[in-house]
């Protein structure tokens, strides 16, 4: 069987914007072709102790007062659902070795990937080390087609992983239909 993805998009909702202090939440993928087409997805809830949870995503600071909804639901998440990081590990890894090829290094897609791959790099160096050292950031789309273009995509900002991923794979498809080939 020929494994079909090409892109692995990802989406991970954290405590915080510091790999060092703060971790990871939840965690989306989507796989798809070079048409953006999905062949599958993920979703995992990682376990992240309470105190550093409340610690983190206390009330007060500005961005989890504006989306208390996202908040409140990962908080919950993480108490009722939440599985190791290690578990989730070996999942995205199963996950990858089902649908892309297992010779060549996965591209990582996403809105500022950059930020996201500090957090795989810090927590998940095993999935790091399967991911191609280039990737597919969306933000840096935006910010040519915004700045010289004007031209802007409202996406819609779930701040929930896996509705945000498609968010940004819909953001993509927008700025490509602006390209002349």
């Amino acid at each position: 069987m020929t494994k079909k993805a090409k892109i692995l998009w990802m989406d991970l909702e954290m405590t915080g914007l510091d790999p060092i202090e703060d971790r990871i939440l939840e965690v989306a993928v989507i796989a798809t072709d070079w048409d953006f087409n999905e062949i599958a997805t993920y979703e995992g809830i990682v376990k992240v102790g309470p105190r550093l949870v409340e610690r983190r995503l206390k009330v007060g600071q500005a961005f989890w007062d504006a989306h208390p909804e996202a908040r409140d639901g990962l908080v919950q998440q993480n108490l009722t659902l939440g599985r190791s990081g290690r578990v989730i590990e070996d999942e995205l890894l199963a996950f990858i070795g089902e649908y892309f090829d297992g010779e060549k290094p996965v591209l990582l897609a996403g809105n500022s990937i950059h930020q996201d791959r500090r957090f795989i790099v810090n927590e998940w160096p095993r999935l790091d080390g399967r991911l191609h050292y280039r990737m597919l950031d969306v933000t840096a789309w935006k910010v040519v087609m915004e700045g010289k273009y004007k031209k802007r995509f409202a996406k819609p900002e779930e701040h929930r992983a896996l509705g945000d991923i498609r968010g940004s794979i819909m953001e993509l498809k927008y700025y490509l239909g602006k390209v002349r080939v």
